[in-house]
């Protein structure tokens, strides 16, 4: 019985990040406009496996999920053990600019969750020149604290068994069993202390709540598609984001939860290619 090998191909990048040197794993697959797609707080780039395993997406894109440091195969830089990590705004938003400079990106769409989504929000804020359209999932604008962050590591508590305990609430009750429980091991894989850092910013720095209404969709087109089973960012909150933003469209993604590309990519699809079919590709 020989291999049966999926499109993906991954490797290394050697990148400087904030004055540090960094090596990060990036996948991608396909060919065509680039689709640069963010993961999710505390999880890495496999969540986007559906996107870049469907012919429908990678015949006109070149699909690429790159893991932030930290994440997934990309290692922390040197001399992490002696410092906390926490994602900041301005650290982030470099970080997806240095990438893009990096591969040669010429205006890719970037689709985002999470705090993918909500520095989807910053970016078409203060960066829509780079890109040709930006998909935020799950992207609200600001989220009020509901747990106690320092569960998330403390040396008696595995962090990555209670980050998944903690977000299995937010996975759609219609998700396949096989896509709900893989998405969950990406964060049981978790390293120590990293969905806290990257909670700093979705619950704390990211906040863009004062400026989301400055968002200019003439100089690039966004859309807003979010699971109805979310309670992190609510259907309601992706309503009202849209609608304080001229020109932002909106989708409620019915049986869908906080992780759609992930938990449930079949359905999540359905919703996700009109729009890469209305912003074009190729």
């Amino acid at each position: 019985m020989s291999a049966n090998f999926e499109p993906i191909v991954g490797r290394y990048m050697h990148l400087e990040l904030s004055g540090r040197a960094h090596r990060v794993y990036v996948e991608e697959a396909g060919e065509g406009t680039p689709l640069l797609c963010l993961h999710t707080a505390g999880a890495d780039g496999r969540q986007y496996r559906g996107l870049m395993n469907d012919a429908r997406v990678t015949r006109n894109h070149r699909v690429i999920a790159f893991d932030m440091p930290w994440h997934g195969k990309s290692s922390p830089p040197q001399g992490w053990h002696d410092e906390e990590y926490q994602l900041t705004s301005a650290q982030y938003t470099a970080m997806i600019l240095a990438v893009i400079d990096a591969l040669d990106l010429d205006k890719p769409i970037v689709i985002g969750c999470s705090i993918g989504g909500r520095i989807a929000l910053h970016l078409a804020l203060e960066h829509p020149e780079r890109f040709r359209a930006i998909i935020g999932l799950q992207a609200g604008a600001h989220v009020d604290p509901y747990y106690d962050l320092n569960f998330l590591h403390r040396p008696d508590v595995h962090g990555g068994e209670v980050a998944a305990a903690i977000v299995s609430g937010l996975v759609g009750p219609d998700a396949p069993d096989k896509e709900k429980w893989e998405t969950l091991w990406h964060y049981m894989q978790g390293g120590p202390g990293v969905f806290k850092g990257d909670l700093y910013f979705y619950k704390i720095d990211g906040d863009i709540r004062a400026r989301v209404a400055e968002i200019d969709t003439e100089r690039c087109p966004l859309f807003l598609l979010s699971g109805e089973y979310d309670y992190a960012c609510t259907p309601e909150e992706t309503l009202a984001v849209a609608s304080s933003i001229a020109g932002c469209e909106a989708t409620i993604m019915n049986g869908l939860g906080h992780f759609p590309m992930s938990e449930n990519p079949g359905e999540f699809l359905k919703h996700l290619l009109p729009v890469l079919e209305r912003v074009g590709g190729r």
